[in-house]
């Protein structure tokens, strides 16, 4: 109980002032001086001008749009002679920061509700209709079983089901990639940036770009870094992948925009930088369900009047617009904190110095005696002298 009244004492009613000590050491010095200018080299280096401490900074507000161009032609057994253009292999036509290249695809065509055979696999193999449950419905089932075991083939019985007949076979997908001249085609995106704190806007396509120079221009980081049209395949190549390799099941690229600007210097400074990458890995070791597909259906009734759809699984590749950025412009507010705050941190190499001299080197106790010196209360002293 008597040491903890002590301490409490103590605590209430000591009161302890730095003093200063001039301690003549060269090790001492030297690593007080190294320490203040590291601090000073963080401040003015890092924080001021790496990071412009010395500015109010906002983030950026954006739009995109996105506009794809390319002509090819395809000849097929199943298709025949056919035309391609964006229209076709643009689906949707229009997405928020994002577009999707059709590059392959499995077609069915002219399927109409009935019955007929599923695809032959583990679930749907049958011997009899006892092999058969009517009414079941698989997660990967193409339509509802009648409980009924048919022809598939010759050799092979599946189970039948009523869907939209035939059903879709997409066991095998097409290698090469159907449209794999999609590589060639290529892709305008129109970008416009707004800060608002400093109600500054701007755009992607550049003052000095000419609609002469837009419609040649294909971008390329060494000799057309500003232009905002990207050929497909340069995209992908530059995200270091093959084209034609993602093109068989479709993957999703990143186009990825920085805005960084400096706002004290003139409008002009502030640029576009463009950089790719592939936003879906691809794990060659755990390869499930890879790329990228959806089905779409087009419906048409023929002359009799029965409804009719020709069903596409499409694969391809889906380009989103990735933009980030910010802006900095001179205030005086941040700029008295990080000096304040710099200032601060100086103090840091006087208590690592007290560190080492008071506890590390060899005469401590004699620096620690002449750091510390101990002092009674004043009148306590008067009065115990009267007392004498």
């Amino acid at each position: 109980m008597a040491g903890c009244c002590a301490v409490l004492g103590a605590f209430l009613f000591e009161y302890d002032t730095p003093r200063i000590v001039l301690i003549r050491s060269r090790k001492v010095g030297l690593m007080n001086r190294a320490v203040q200018l590291l601090i000073l080299a963080y401040v003015i280096g890092w924080v001021f001008v790496w990071e412009r401490g010395y500015q109010e900074m906002d983030s950026v507000v954006s739009s995109v749009t996105t506009k794809a161009k390319g002509v090819t032609m395809t000849n097929t057994s199943k298709l025949g002679f056919r035309i391609w253009d964006v229209a076709d292999y643009v689906i949707p036509a229009q997405e928020e920061n994002s577009l999707f290249i059709m590059t392959n695809m499995i077609v069915t065509l002219n399927q109409t509700q009935g019955l007929c055979p599923e695809i032959p696999d583990k679930n749907t193999l049958c011997e009899s209709d006892a092999n058969c449950t009517a009414g079941s419905t698989g997660t990967h089932s193409n339509g509802v079983a009648t409980g009924r075991c048919v022809q598939f083939n010759r050799t092979v019985k599946t189970c039948e089901v009523a869907a939209w007949c035939p059903v879709e076979d997409d066991t095998h997908v097409p290698a090469p990639a159907f449209l794999k001249a999609a590589e060639n085609f290529t892709l305008l995106v129109k970008n416009n940036i707004w800060y608002p704190k400093f109600n500054f806007s701007k755009r992607n396509i550049l003052p000095n770009i000419t609609t002469t120079y837009l419609k040649s221009c294909i971008y390329d980081a060494l000799t057309d870094p500003f232009c905002p049209i990207f050929r497909l395949g340069k995209i992908v190549e530059d995200a270091g992948h093959s084209f034609q390799d993602m093109a068989v099941e479709g993957g999703i690229m990143g186009i990825q925009i920085k805005w960084d600007c400096n706002l004290d210097r003139a409008a002009s400074f502030c640029l576009p930088t463009y950089s790719f990458r592939r936003l879906d890995t691809r794990d060659l070791e755990h390869n499930v369900s890879p790329g990228y597909n959806f089905r779409f259906a087009k419906y048409y009734n023929d002359p009799t009047g029965t409804e009719h759809r020709t069903l596409t699984k499409a694969y391809g590749i889906r380009f989103d617009i990735i933009v980030f950025g910010k802006a900095g412009k001179f205030d005086i507010i941040p700029t008295m904190i990080n000096i304040g705050s710099g200032l601060a941190l100086l103090g840091v190499a006087t208590v690592l110095c007290d560190v080492i001299v008071l506890y590390c080197m060899k005469k401590r106790y004699y620096y620690r005696e002449k750091k510390y010196k101990y002092v009674e209360d004043y009148e306590q002293g008067i009065g115990s002298e009267t007392d004498r």
